[in-house]
């Protein structure tokens, strides 16, 4: 009996540990980002490399807050010694077929919901950024390489390779996946405008694409594949918001 209650007490607390730790690297990466972004971004604009409130200066504070994120990610990975949680295998060609198979899982449920909760009478939230492409198209054009470099691969290692690896330890795959999806969804609620409910619709499609690309993570045990997914996805919508302000379609 002894036994038994002293493995409970052990599986409780190590995914207490990692339920601390996943909410921490992401809060850190957040932290470390906001430190960032703000100081450079000013000294960038008073040396005159940029102009105060210029497209530049917007795509220049989105790679700052990624270097930020990467910064805050090797940070903890060293400090906890949580290297082995990351999946890093080589990538293979099923590697890239389960990629594109997500990627048109994505899509499809991007637009899928979109229907559904129109038809519903809820609107999502908008991303910030969707609202500085309507003012300037080319905006979207300057993101594409940008989500293919930056925001696809180091999302996916902060949020599936760090944070549901962390999870996946105390609570198993499932659970992790999930868990981490959630932090995911959360973390777009501060990026989006409109109200609790268009916030909360916007939050929920991201949750489920984060299960989709945590799955995805998984199966082929390599950050790459959800990386390739999450970046190539980001750029079709982009590229379809550039299309839609220009008038090309």
């Amino acid at each position: 009996m002894e036994s038994t209650t002293g493995n409970a007490r052990g599986a409780m607390a190590d995914r207490f540990a990692g339920l601390v730790q996943a909410v921490l690297v992401v809060l850190s990466a957040f932290l470390v980002a906001a430190a960032v972004v703000a100081p450079t971004s000013a000294w960038l604009v008073d040396v005159g490399l940029l102009a105060q409130e210029s497209l530049a200066l917007n795509v220049a504070r989105t790679v700052l807050q990624f270097v930020g994120f990467v910064v805050a990610i090797v940070g903890f990975l060293a400090i906890t010694d949580t290297w082995d949680t990351l999946h890093l295998r080589r990538p293979t060609v099923r590697t890239l077929l389960l990629s594109g198979a997500a990627l048109v899982a994505l899509l499809a449920m991007q637009f899928g919901a979109g229907f559904l909760f129109q038809a519903a009478g809820v609107s999502f939230g908008e991303n910030q950024v969707i609202t500085q492409g309507k003012e300037a198209p080319v905006y979207f054009l300057y993101m594409i390489p940008v989500s293919l470099l930056l925001v696809g691969p180091i999302e996916e290692l902060l949020f599936r390779g760090v944070a549901q690896g962390v999870l996946r330890r105390g609570f198993g795959v499932r659970a992790g996946i999930v868990l981490a999806s959630g932090l995911f969804g959360l973390v777009h609620w501060v990026a989006v405008s409109g109200g609790p409910m268009e916030k909360f619709a916007y939050v929920f499609i991201a949750a489920v694409l984060g299960i989709v690309l945590g799955v995805l993570y998984e199966r082929t045990e390599t950050l790459v594949a959800p990386a390739l997914a999450h970046g190539v996805y980001n750029s079709v919508l982009f590229l379809i918001q550039y299309l839609g302000a220009t008038g090309a379609v």
